[in-house]
């Protein structure tokens, strides 16, 4: 009688540790995505915030740039900013803007009372302070 009791509870002890068809889950399925585990077309890694620069030919971080111009008249309850590069030779300017992405590189405007770079209706002046321009209305200003 013990031995039949045994026997069937162990049947049963052993029936439900089956899963019936499950599989275990995919590593993929059970973490978060990896933090810098992708890469752009350059090789930068956009979700540790990275973004590749024309004129450093390098991955960069807007936000550790050390010149940043403030929006002059923000649209939501936030300010964003535009980080400017210059290249060695002053002579072509990077500005990574959030409304567009990647970079645009605006070279130097001669002839000009202050020092001004430009491509189409973008426009960088350096007087006191920069001055970015787009459809000759001041955007950006800052040191």
């Amino acid at each position: 009688m013990y031995k039949k009791l045994f026997s069937i509870c162990f049947l049963m002890a052993s029936l439900s540790t089956l899963s019936f068809g499950q599989t275990e889950p995919k590593p993929s399925e059970t973490l978060p995505p990896l933090v810098g585990g992708d890469t752009d077309a350059h090789g930068c890694k956009p979700s540790a915030g990275y973004t590749f620069s024309v004129i450093k030919n390098d991955c960069i971080r807007t936000f550790e740039q050390e010149i940043q111009l403030n929006e002059v008249k923000p649209k939501n309850s936030y300010k964003s900013f535009v980080a400017v590069i210059f290249s060695d030779d002053k002579k072509q300017v990077e500005i990574f803007m959030p409304s567009i992405t990647g970079s645009i590189v605006l070279s130097e405007k001669l002839k000009t009372k202050f020092p001004t770079w430009q491509k189409g209706n973008i426009i960088l002046t350096k007087r006191s302070k920069y001055y970015l321009k787009q459809a000759n209305r001041v955007i950006f200003s800052g040191k």
